[in-house]
């Protein structure tokens, strides 16, 4: 078996002779055959779909055994094109001259923003870092807290694009939305207090709710998002002292609350004296969002706009904005003492590409890249099976029956995908058989093809067939 460079084998490996988990044995039949000079570079291989056929598996395992043929450098996958042999010691100049990235395993667990792979857009980030350098050792001190006028006029012009006006006075500038959000659980509520959240949620509240030792409660939840008569029956049984609330492409279910559904929370909470906590993280991502909280009822709201889902989460900078500035007093004092600061470095650089367009030219990016890579998803991904937003860069998957979260995420580790079942999003009750996929992040567009086409696969089949890989 000698084929030129480009055809398709019909490749049939013995692995018994191996003594190996299939998924090695494929892997080691590879290495063995490019060695030996039976598969030459260039050779297209079947796919992975044909070749579990020929061999009597599941496709799971032949995956798993491409997965690992890429890592150590056997294959490449060509997307629109298949998988091609590669010379292990040429395996990576070949690969760059030919300009063909290769495709391995994929991260789906991550919920970050798509990264900007622009040369132009990467061009100007990276400028407006090297020129912060002139200003270096004044970024190195301690700074005054809550940022420069300079920069809390940056934070202003951020928070107009959603539609949120306010003041200097009321508005904080912190190290991330985590700490944004600890210090006005620390202040709306104390040790023993019960606090409301959706009942799918960010795992940031919980872990925060039991670190202050508050009482977490979970409110039901339809496909438009938490329902306004539990949240009533919970004030009346529960008396809490605010709900917290991710409305927009919420993280993990995608969904979204309405204007009618937000007004509705709102009467609630105003009856009953409670405290809106919004987590806006998703914010300037939507071209066209509801109406926020802070918008809506501002005399009651504690909005927090984190900067990680739309700009990178590295920057570890938020923009809070309490119900009044008599509120933001205490706040300050909390967040001073917790954190001291926001990093000077992060500030600055926010504030250098908010002022200058960087940060606009980045969420339209990402906004792009995710409904490219939602694209993709619909085109893969059974319809029934998952909820999405087109501007969100996440997708909530519900398993069929007979599918458990923990062996889909074991199926999805197998072939060296990850995903996160439902467990860390639950705050109460037995979490639902359903697993987050994350779309940003390093992958590329081909990476993602790869591993939602994996992913569809097992979606499509029966569990059982996922029940052994030897």
């Amino acid at each position: 078996m000698n084929p030129r460079d480009g055809m398709t084998v019909i490749w049939t490996p013995d692995l018994k002779r191996w003594g190996k988990p299939h998924y090695l044995a494929i892997t080691e039949s590879l290495a063995d055959d490019i060695r030996t000079g039976r598969l030459n570079p260039g050779t297209r291989l079947p796919t992975q779909r044909a070749l579990a056929e020929v061999l009597g598996l599941n496709f799971t395992t032949v995956s798993r055994g491409y997965v690992e043929a890429h890592k150590r450098g056997l294959i490449e996958g060509r997307v629109g094109q298949g998988t091609f042999v590669v010379d292990p010691a040429l395996s990576a100049r070949s690969a760059s001259a030919a300009g063909a990235p290769r495709i391995g395993p994929v991260d789906f667990t991550m919920n970050l923003p798509p990264e900007p792979d622009a040369p132009g857009l990467r061009g100007r980030m990276q400028a407006s870092l090297a020129e912060l350098s002139g200003d270096l050792i004044n970024l190195l001190r301690y700074q005054g807290f809550g940022g420069t006028d300079d920069d809390k006029e940056a934070a202003l012009r951020w928070l107009k694009g959603r539609g949120v006006e306010t003041t200097r006075e009321r508005l904080l500038i912190c190290p991330g939305a985590h700490s944004a959000l600890s210090s006005v659980l620390g202040q709306v509520a104390a040790p023993g207090d019960t606090i409301c959240a959706e009942r799918i949620t960010y795992p940031g509240i919980r872990a925060l709710a039991a670190h202050l030792r508050l009482s977490l409660v979970d409110l039901p939840m339809d496909r438009h998002g938490v329902d306004p008569d539990a949240f009533a029956a919970a004030c009346t049984r529960v008396a809490p002292k605010a709900i917290y609330l991710n409305p927009l492409l919420q993280n993990p279910t995608t969904a979204t609350l309405s204007r009618a559904r937000r007004e509705a929370i709102i009467a609630v909470a105003r009856r009953y004296a409670v405290s809106i906590i919004e987590d806006d993280a998703y914010a300037r991502i939507c071209p066209a969002p509801p109406p926020s909280f802070a918008e809506l009822a501002p005399e009651i709201t504690y909005y927090v706009a984190g900067l990680a889902k739309c700009l990178g989460a590295g920057l570890r900078l938020a923009f809070l904005v309490p119900p009044s500035a008599r509120s933001a007093l205490p706040l300050a004092g909390a967040l001073r003492a917790a954190t001291v600061m926001a990093s000077p470095i992060s500030t600055a650089l926010a504030t250098r590409w908010i002022m200058d367009g960087t940060a606009d030219a980045i969420v339209q990016f990402v906004r792009e890249e995710s409904a490219a890579r939602q694209r993709i998803a619909a085109a893969l991904l059974p319809a029934e099976t998952y909820t999405a937003d087109p501007h969100g860069f996440h997708v909530w998957i519900t398993l069929p029956e007979g599918w458990t979260r923990s062996a889909f995420a074991s199926q999805g580790r197998a072939a060296g995908l990850g995903v996160v079942g439902s467990d860390p999003f639950c705050v109460a009750g037995t979490p639902p058989e359903a697993v987050r996929l994350c779309l940003g992040g390093p992958s590329t567009r081909q990476q993602i093809t790869h591993g939602l086409e994996a992913l569809a696969h097992a979606l499509e089949g029966s569990p059982a067939l996922a029940s052994t890989y030897i």
